[in-house]
């Protein structure tokens, strides 16, 4: 792994305030540039994310975070090992590194010019083949223990709607093998190809049952769009283009976020919307383990039309003495049922359930919106809960800061 001299690490820190600055401007034009001259990439990258702009965002803060702790690498070691396994799920392999160096680096050349003067253009080389050798190692471990590496081909044994937006689907491996296992939490890519944007698209989706050697369970959240919000190309394709006996192309299990069975402790799991896919993952393999530990279920949604798996929660509470529940509904209709469908209404507020969820030694699971986990987050750090027992997960672009 490149090793930087002290001066290297002083010029590389010394950019932190250009980068602040113009981060974006150069990671949007290093899209642009990588694209131009390496269209295949487009099939990796989520180009709905390039088009809001969300992903030359995240690329920006991310570029950002390295040069300020250029000296502390430390810092970074779980979003790095949070990014290595989005890559890995992805198939980025150390043959891409060199083309994204290139065109990074070349970005940082067009857009800041003179500003940049080669000794430091040097120190960015070096501190950019680092960074690369600290998440190709990182990944290579994470290909050596995966169940497979690219996309492997699976049937859809079973597509069930499970709310208004919601839909499971059942995925078989095509030539008949068993399903690998995974740890709860874990996500997958599906790759579709799509018409519009005339390339394939890879999205990841939650697990959500517990690992069985039949099927790989996702429930996949249509993404219908909304002003400001171009549709899921990749979700409305699920939904409407894709059934029984059809084959997808997903990659091995992945993700960091993950339930840690080996504790005896209780579990908080908290979600908002789609969030509640891994939480029932979570649930499911604990009581699939036949575990004993008090599992407090956490949910929020609009209403009962988008509640996915509302009666299996139900039947879960009901069959089990450790497992309790806490569902909001934000805007009740006419057909939901308080006590049975819902049990508080408006948004998530742990003070309404301080003494259900605030729970001595628990850890806490958090899944759904940026802002609903940032609120509950704070929430949770306001009652007195330490960090260290607060666990998120993130998809697409977003961060938990």
């Amino acid at each position: 792994m490149t090793t930087l001299t002290a001066d290297q690490m002083a010029r590389v820190k010394a950019t932190v305030p250009v980068l602040a600055e113009h981060g974006t401007t150069i990671t949007k034009h290093f899209y642009k540039r990588m694209f131009a001259h390496h269209p295949e990439l487009k099939n990796v990258f989520n180009q709905t994310h390039q088009q809001s702009g969300n992903q030359p965002e995240t690329l920006a803060k991310a570029v950002y975070a390295y040069a300020a702790n250029i000296d502390n690498l430390g810092a970074l070691g779980p979003t790095v090992a949070r990014i290595a396994h989005k890559h890995a799920s992805l198939n980025i392999r150390p043959e891409h590194y060199p083309i994204v160096g290139r065109h990074l680096l070349g970005a940082i050349v067009d857009v800041l010019g003179d500003a940049v003067d080669q000794k430091t253009l040097v120190a960015w080389q070096a501190a950019y083949g680092q960074l690369a050798g600290i998440f190709i190692g990182t990944e290579e471990k994470l290909y050596e223990s995966a169940a497979w590496t690219g996309f492997r081909p699976f049937k859809v044994a079973r597509k069930h709607v499970e709310s208004d937006e919601i839909t499971s689907f059942y995925l078989a491996p095509a030539d008949g093998s068993p399903a690998c296992g995974f740890e709860p939490g874990q996500y997958l890519s599906v790759k579709r190809f799509v018409d519009q944007l005339g390339v394939d698209q890879p999205r990841q989706y939650s697990l959500s049952d517990a690992p069985n050697g039949k099927w790989l369970r996702i429930s996949v959240k249509r993404e219908a769009g909304r002003e400001g919000v171009a549709p899921g190309h990749v979700s409305n394709l699920m939904h409407d283009g894709v059934e029984e006996g059809e084959v997808v192309h997903v990659s091995a299990p992945m993700g960091d976020f993950t339930l840690d069975r080996q504790k005896t402790t209780p579990v908080v799991l908290m979600s908002g919307g789609v969030g509640v896919t891994p939480m029932t993952s979570m649930l499911a393999s604990l009581l699939a383990d036949r575990s004993e530990r008090h599992v407090t279920f956490v949910h929020a949604c609009r209403n009962g039309r988008v509640h996915a798996f509302r009666q299996w929660l139900n039947d879960q509470v009901a069959a089990h003495a450790n497992v309790t529940r806490a569902v909001f509904y934000e805007a009740i209709e006419s057909t939901d049922r308080a006590g049975v469908d819902y049990d508080f209404e408006g948004r998530l507020d742990l003070a309404k359930i301080a003494e259900q969820a605030i729970v001595p030694d628990a850890d806490y699971y958090i899944c759904g919106p940026v802002p609903f986990m940032r609120a509950q987050c704070d929430a949770l750090a306001a009652l007195g809960v330490g960090a260290a027992r607060i666990h998120t997960e993130v998809f697409g672009s977003g961060a938990v800061q």
